[in-house]
């Protein structure tokens, strides 16, 4: 893959001025793929300061021209189509059908995007003092901080930056240390695509050393994270400190219910995908499936028969499709995770092992909330299976986690399926199919500790802007 060594700032590539030279590798071959030095504070400060200068002007263009520079976005990204594939499969483990899968979708939300500059829909509201007009106009919010994550890095950037330029505000970028070649990337896009220059800036260091300062730094209005809860939580009491919005994306410990009259082959094949899909390291992803007692023991056979097909391997091969995970402290911890559910009482349906970062897939049966897989998010290859004796306790169980991010449900009865799905406390959810689903129309967010606000469509639009009222008083008031 490319190297991208500099920091991208003003609409110039640049040295970081940082004291620490950071690394950029391979997470399945171990490669060294490039060193870059650190954004440090005086980038940041410089960063804010072009997308401040920027955005005071990009906020008077048209919308047509704003739709017509999305149009020229979305060809830059399927001209740097094969440079995202090499950036996603060579930095974050991406294997090949997640990388069209991500730059695919990542053109769709682009397109969908081209509308947002004509969805700043205002109101005109009457009076209940004579002779005065109210009107109430929707305005950007001006600069907006991003703070990407690494398992999907390009989309899940791609889906605040872009809302948030369509809108008319401007954008500082941080990208996750892990896949910095990412956002490195979409900058090239959009100096590609022609936009002018302090528009999009990104910096890329260690969260460590400047991620509260890109929170705290009193230029943005509005601070989108898309990561852990953990971290999460620190940006929101952060932002919070300084009176700021933010739009916050977090963990998930979603679950999949599998009702007595589920066709079973579906479900497994459905579970599978969920649960797997990137090696598990999605927010979205499967972390505990809830089956009834009548079809228990045939349900866990199914899927062990489905994900036994599964290839894991080297994310370049087109047929794997589980690769390795983000980074060896991660493998530690999954590894860490499995063994202590294990040692707390669950039985082994699938046993996975280890090569490097790559990890086999565990099926982990007999398992209860309260076990670490089941009551964390796992984020890698492994799924738990708890047994209910009813559909009331498959509710029970699924609601009882901090987390409400998305869900399954399968049952033949589609209207029954619709109304148990609706009790699972969760902001997604999904009947007969797995919980990992996007559509840039549809909204896209979570419940509880999962996350605050809501992404795609005009979701998006509302939260990336402000309102403003102003009345005209055309006859003077007797005061």
């Amino acid at each position: 893959m490319r190297a991208y060594k500099y920091q991208y700032i003003d609409g110039k590539w640049q040295e970081g001025t940082g004291t620490k030279l950071l690394e950029n590798r391979n997470p399945y071959t171990g490669e060294l793929l490039y060193q870059y030095r650190s954004a440090s504070a005086a980038d940041v400060d410089a960063a804010y300061a072009a997308a401040s200068r920027a955005q005071k002007e990009w906020a008077k263009t048209s919308p047509q021209e704003k739709h017509v520079m999305l149009e020229k976005l979305a060809r830059a990204v399927d001209e740097l189509r094969k440079d995202a594939y090499d950036c996603l499969i060579n930095e974050s483990g991406s294997t090949l059908p997640k990388a069209d899968f991500e730059v695919s979708t990542t053109i769709e939300f682009i397109k969908r995007a081209m509308a947002f500059p004509h969805m700043m829909n205002g109101k005109i509201m009457p009076s209940n003092i004579p002779g005065k007009e109210n009107f109430v106009y929707k305005e950007p919010k001006g600069v907006i901080c991003v703070i990407a994550p690494w398992n999907v890095p390009l989309l899940l950037a791609v889906r605040s930056v872009v809302p948030a330029i369509a809108t008319g505000n401007s954008v500082v970028l941080k990208p996750a240390s892990d896949t910095p070649g990412s956002g490195f990337l979409l900058a090239e896009m959009f100096e590609k695509a022609g936009f002018p220059a302090g528009l999009v800036n990104v910096i890329a260091g260690r969260g460590c050393d400047i991620g509260d300062y890109i929170v705290e730094h009193p230029v943005p209005s509005l601070i989108s994270f898309t990561g852990s809860t953990e971290v999460g939580k620190r940006v929101g009491a952060l932002a919070g400190g300084q009176i700021k919005d933010v739009s916050l994306e977090l963990g998930g410990n979603n679950v999949m219910i599998v009702l007595p009259d589920a066709d079973l082959k579906e479900a497994a094949k459905a579970a599978a995908f969920g649960a797997f899909f990137h090696q598990g390291q999605v927010c979205m992803a499967i972390n505990r499936i809830i089956a009834c007692k009548e079809i228990y023991d045939e349900f866990i056979q199914e899927l062990v028969n489905v994900v036994k097909t599964l290839k894991v391997g080297d994310p370049s091969d087109p047929e794997t499709f589980i690769g390795p995970v983000i980074n060896s402290q991660h493998a530690d911890k999954l590894e860490k995770i499995i063994a202590e559910t294990i040692a707390a009482g669950a039985t082994v349906a699938l046993e996975g092992r280890r090569e490097g970062n790559l990890i086999h897939p565990w099926i982990l049966a007999d398992c209860t909330n309260d076990m670490p897989a089941a009551k964390q998010e796992i984020f890698g290859p492994a799924v738990c299976i708890i047994k209910a004796a009813d559909e009331d306790e498959a509710v029970r169980i699924a609601n009882d986690t901090e987390y409400g991010l998305s869900g399954s449900v399968f049952s033949r009865d589609l209207y029954h399926g619709l109304q148990l799905a609706r009790k699972v406390q969760t902001g997604m959810i999904h009947v007969n199919d797995q919980s990992i689903n996007d559509e840039p129309h549809v909204l896209f967010g979570g419940e509880k500790q999962s996350g605050v606000g809501r992404f795609n469509d005009q979701w998006v639009v509302d939260k990336f802007t402000t309102e403003k009222w102003v009345s005209v008083q055309i006859r003077y008031r007797a005061f």
